[in-house]
């Protein structure tokens, strides 16, 4: 009885010159803006005199990860004829405009995790985009085995994360992973620390839940309230009186790195206090996972919340883990609106923008106070600077200003 080798994925360069001179002129067209280059320029401030000045933190918008996976999602389109379809697994990023321009590209989207009946529809030598975030181990052996072509646009820092977590797994060390559980860079993450022998992991998404871990790891507790209150965030077969013996923390790149270091500082003194000092090696792993530019966003915000603003704008798609942080700093010193567009901001009256706490869209009224005020601006790795600048227009709108004729003075 012969056996047939399972036909490797199909490879394709999608950067070649050709290639990218186009697709970087399309999405200069579709997300660049002059205007804010312009006010970076100036020391990231504009102001009208006596109505309104903005301040622009010295780092936002679109990371390296972002941008390159833009660049391979616009280079599958141009690479394959236009009735050759192409699809994408979820979104390529937390941003609705651009996966609106990624739609519009004719690119079809598909499920995250595409179920049996989605993954029937595709043949072998079908495109397939895996997004910024990454997909499943087991999504991405079904879609080998069905020999699609896949443009794989996971962002380097994710995967410096798997490969930390699939070493723990080998050493049999649970992987304590601080972020959402139901996110789709966590999913990924997380079927890593499963994929390759019998790895175990904990999703912990606050200090509330890392302290009650801990307190299980010294006092133990009921097992079954323990998994009922992490159902859906931990591995199959998790069992707390065994697998926290050895614990290595990682995270979601996207989330705040203090909390993260938090985390990984309560784990190590459970440990220690409960297996000494001197065996921490054999009980505790941690290395830092935070995405740079995740953390260069911060800290610009940081520095940003230490001058003198009366409000705050930040810009980004609502399901998108680093700007809600981006917001959650700002909520923690002054007013601050979380909104997806420019849009929301209605009337110098009304604006609609996002509660994190109540996870839907909010109106407030009288937001944007009479007299000189100062507005800070900051926007999450995956929202474009075409957004900022709509923002940043409607606001100097707002005070009946116009932002040409402002730049042109």
């Amino acid at each position: 009885m012969s056996t047939t080798a399972p036909v490797a994925p199909q490879k394709i360069n999608l950067r070649r010159p050709e290639i990218m001179e186009a697709v970087q002129a399309q999405v200069i067209s579709h997300y660049r803006s002059e205007l804010v280059e312009r006010i970076r320029a100036k020391g990231s401030v504009l102001s009208a005199d006596g109505l309104l000045s903005i301040k622009l933190a010295k780092e936002f918008g679109f990371c390296y990860g972002v941008e390159r996976a833009i660049d391979l999602a616009y280079a599958a389109r141009k690479s394959f004829p236009p009735e050759k379809p192409i699809y994408l697994l979820g979104e390529i990023i937390h941003n609705p405009e651009v996966n609106d321009q990624i739609s519009n590209l004719g690119i079809l989207t598909i499920s995250p995790k595409p179920d049996d009946e989605e993954l029937s529809r595709l043949h072998p030598g079908d495109v397939v985009i895996i997004p910024a975030f990454g997909t499943e181990v087991v999504t991405r052996r079904k879609l080998e085995e069905k020999q699609c072509v896949l443009v794989d646009t996971t962002c380097g820092d994710v995967m410096s994360v798997w490969k930390r977590v699939r070493q723990y797994s080998k050493e049999s060390v649970t992987s304590i992973i601080h972020g959402k559980a139901r996110h789709e860079e966590t999913k990924a993450t997380t079927s890593q620390a499963t994929a390759y022998g019998s790895g175990h992991y904990l999703v912990c998404f606050s200090l509330g839940e890392t302290d009650y871990v801990c307190n299980y790891i010294l006092h133990g507790g009921s097992k079954e309230e323990f998994l009922k209150k992490f159902k859906g965030a931990h591995s199959p077969g998790f069992d707390p009186d065994k697998h926290l013996e050895a614990v290595g923390v990682a995270n979601q790149t996207t989330m705040l790195r203090g909390e993260t270091e938090e985390v990984q500082r309560r784990f190590r003194a459970a440990m220690e206090k409960k297996h000494g000092v001197e065996n921490i090696a054999q009980h505790f792993r941690f290395f830092d996972t935070i995405c740079g530019a995740t953390q260069d966003r911060q800290d610009a915000l940081e520095k940003l919340l230490k001058e003198k603003l009366d409000l705050l704008i930040v810009i980004g798609g609502y399901n998108s883990s680093n700007t809600s942080h981006l917001a959650e700093m700002g909520e923690a010193v002054l007013p601050t609106y979380f909104i997806k567009n420019a849009a929301k901001m209605a009337n110098d009256q009304v604006i609609v923008h996002w509660d994190q706490h109540r996870h839907e869209e909010v109106e407030t009224r009288d937001w944007l106070p009479s007299g000189k005020i100062t507005v800070g601006i900051t926007a999450g790795a995956s929202c474009p600077n075409n957004l900022i600048e709509d923002a940043i227009k409607r606001l100097f709108d707002l005070r009946g200003v116009s932002v040409q004729e402002l730049l042109a003075s």
